[in-house]
């Protein structure tokens, strides 16, 4: 009992529900491995009572917790004796912009993150981050419908062999001016972890604060067409092996190659290196480099000593392994220097490709615009965990625990963040990184949007099953992220798929984030497990027939996907009482389309039931649908198969048609059955009691 009171106190957990009715108990080792990380000692029954009466007598001498937040909506008082705080005790806030305040002025706090400073009577002194933050995030200007995009995998007759920033202005560019769109939704294009091979998952960067120039679209870069003739010959050799990769994923059935395709780009960057940048120009730069300040610094180090030594920072040099010793070093090393400046200037540019994309979709009409995407976590040898090693749990990663979907349990290979760490800086690496990645965002996706309350913890070198839920102050989580929202006008959206605990949803809600409804999910799970119908779904959410991580809506429709699982090995029954319920699935959802008249042609032709199942999604009162880009032209094959590494290309296929065969996206543009589809839409989406199906 002392421990689980001792993990409690440090939101860890002693034990979970997987489903209703049932709890097992976590390990004690696991507990015990968790809390030392934290710097709690629990590894004998002395240390946990040792450690138990020191975090109570911290509680009881601690004037003020390490951050507070305040919402508009919510109450205006200041704290007092109700909140732990000694009767007379002064208080005084410094806001963000350097202005004090006394207690009598409580009820006119600006919005912001502030300085709250206490004096207690008896002497005692404590000082909080105060996070004041409205109410609910912003809202689509109206309803829309959007596109679902794996940037990569849209290559135009100007890609490099994968998907660039140029592709991704000129498909909103499209998307809006010709359908009426009201969004495209992208992954992430978070920086990936250097070196070759590479991860090719987006969703495992190395930093999720800066963009990977592997994206840019190089002719667009200004510097580019001033290149010195000497330098010609060289470019010759690189435009033809950009022509090259291009034609061998579009004409010659091979693999997205991100790789080969950096390898290319990086030899043109350092071409256009060599072009000096215009006073204009420079000056932007410099601006750049002020106001990303340190975090870009340690961001390109990282960069540049990876170039030398390796992604894995944890073999480097020992001086290098701190980020302010290996700025010394860097000071002291003319091409280290340069390199890192190398760096910082792919981030600028990037930087400028993502603030094109925006201003096109903007330019087109969108409600919405360009929705970016914020993987769960960072890869360890990453730069994010090099430069924020103290805000990272060590010898942990984040997992799932064992579910009706996979009784193994879940460990994606990615250390989570320290609660306690977080709470003691006022959150500031979790703002900086809301900050930088809605810059350019009309909306922001946040993959396993439950990891704002609880992340499952899996000790290094133990399965799945040993880990354990560690809690994060969702008040403060969601603070920040409203708050940042509301500061760039952008609307989120909260991947909440899979085992959510009660309360998540309505809590998010409340604040105006929006789930994620997908068709195939959305049954009465606690009455007889009907299909859902359209009026029954929630508003506040984004509805989709499938995502990423599913079969696309054709493989879906025919049973293509059991067929992939059976030949990879990974169906756990069966394959004809597979196929059989599937296919009963099908028919069901099928019958349902009929039955609201949304199939009038009949079912048995694939193309009329994807249309009739996005017109379903159009009946339902959800702010937002969003349409999976390869069901626009039939694509059957998944962009990622969880439970496969090297047996399945994920993250690595372009978009094609039913055949298999790549689509360019000048084709995908000209595509009849896209056309089709999207005129599901018409030019907008509105409101059910008015629309025509």
């Amino acid at each position: 009992m002392t421990l689980a009171r001792l993990a409690a106190l440090h939101g860890v957990a002693t034990e979970y529900a997987p489903s209703e009715g049932v709890i097992v108990q976590v390990p004690d080792a696991t507990v015990v491995a968790v809390l030392g990380v934290l710097g709690v000692d629990a590894s004998t029954p002395e240390a946990v009572a040792a450690s138990l009466e020191a975090v109570l007598r911290g509680e009881r001498e601690r004037l003020l917790p390490p951050t507070l937040v305040r919402w508009q909506d919510g109450p205006v008082h200041p704290p007092g004796p109700a909140e732990g705080l000694p009767p007379g005790t002064r208080l005084r806030v410094t806001t963000e912009s350097g202005e004090v305040l006394e207690s009598a002025d409580w009820e006119g706090l600006p919005l912001g993150v502030h300085e709250l400073d206490a004096l207690a009577p008896d002497g005692r002194a404590g000082r909080s981050t105060l996070i004041v933050a409205p109410a609910r995030v912003p809202r689509p200007r109206e309803r829309a419908f959007g596109l679902l995009v794996q940037l990569y995998s849209v290559l135009s007759a100007r890609s490099w062999g994968m998907g660039d920033l140029g592709d991704l202005r000129e498909l909103a560019a499209w998307a809006g001016r010709t359908h009426g769109a009201g969004f495209v939704q992208v992954n992430p294009l978070h920086a990936a972890v250097p070196g070759a091979p590479t991860d090719p998952s987006p969703y495992r960067p190395s930093s999720r604060r800066f963009p990977d120039p592997v994206h840019l679209r190089i002719e667009d870069i200004p510097e580019y067409g001033f290149l010195a003739p000497e330098y010609r010959d060289e470019l010759e050799s690189v435009l033809a092996d950009a022509t090259e990769l291009r034609e061998r994923v579009l004409r010659k059935g091979a693999l997205i190659d991100r790789d080969a395709v950096w390898e290319v780009k990086r030899r043109a960057l350092e071409l256009v290196r060599t072009v000096e940048l215009g006073p204009g120009r420079r000056a932007e730069y410099r601006d750049f480099l002020a106001r990303r300040g340190r975090a870009l610094e340690d961001h390109a180090t990282y960069c540049a000593l990876a170039e030398r030594h390796g992604h894995h920072w944890r073999s480097w040099p020992e001086e290098l392994r701190d980020p302010r010793s290996a700025a010394q070093a860097v000071r002291a090393d003319d091409e280290l220097a340069a390199r890192v400046d190398f760096h910082c200037r792919l981030a600028w540019l990037t930087d400028r490709q993502l603030a094109a994309a925006g201003e096109a979709a903007r330019a087109a009409g969108m409600a919405v615009g360009i929705v970016h995407d914020l993987a769960v976590g960072v890869h360890p040898d990453g730069s994010d965990a090099w430069a924020q090693q103290d805000a990272f749990a060590a010898g942990m990663s984040v997992g799932a625990p064992p579910d009706a979907f996979n009784a193994r349990g879940q460990d994606w290979g990615l250390p989570p963040w320290r609660p306690d760490t977080l709470a003691a800086s006022g959150y500031a690496p979790y703002r900086g990184l809301l900050k930088e990645l809605l810059r350019h965002a009309g909306a922001l996706r946040i993959d396993h949007v439950m990891g704002l309350f609880r992340l499952w913890w899996v000790p290094e070198g133990r399965e799945p099953t040993e880990g354990t839920y560690v809690r994060y102050d969702s008040e403060a989580m969601l603070a920040v992220l409203v708050l940042e929202a509301h500061r760039a006008g952008a609307v989120v959206i909260g991947e909440d798929l899979g085992t959510v605990e009660p309360g998540v949803r309505e809590r998010l809600a409340r604040c105006g984030v929006l789930g994620t409804s997908v068709l195939w999910f959305e049954r009465d799970w606690a009455g007889d497990g009907r299909p859902l119908s359209p009026e029954e779904w929630r508003t506040d959410c984004v509805a989709t027939a499938t995502t990423h991580d599913l079969p696309s809506t054709a493989a879906r429709l025919s049973g293509d996907h059991v067929a992939l699982r059976h030949r990879l090995g990974l169906l756990t029954g069966d394959l004809e009482r597979e196929r059989g319920r599937d296919a009963a699935e099908v028919r069901e959802w099928l019958g349902c389309l009929e039955r609201l008249g949304l199939l009038p042609e009949g079912p048995g032709e694939e193309e009329a039931e994807i249309r009739a199942v996005h017109r379903f999604l159009l009946r339902t009162p959800a702010t937002m649908v969003g349409v999976w880009l390869p069901d626009t032209v039939g694509d059957r094959r998944p962009q990622n198969l969880p439970g496969t590494w090297d047996q399945y290309p994920n993250w690595r296929l372009p978009l094609a048609g039913p055949d298999g065969q790549p689509l360019a996206l000048e084709e995908l543009a000209a595509s009849p059955r896209l056309h089709r589809l999207l005129s599901v839409f018409g030019s907008r989406t509105a409101p059910p009691d008015a629309r025509a199906v």
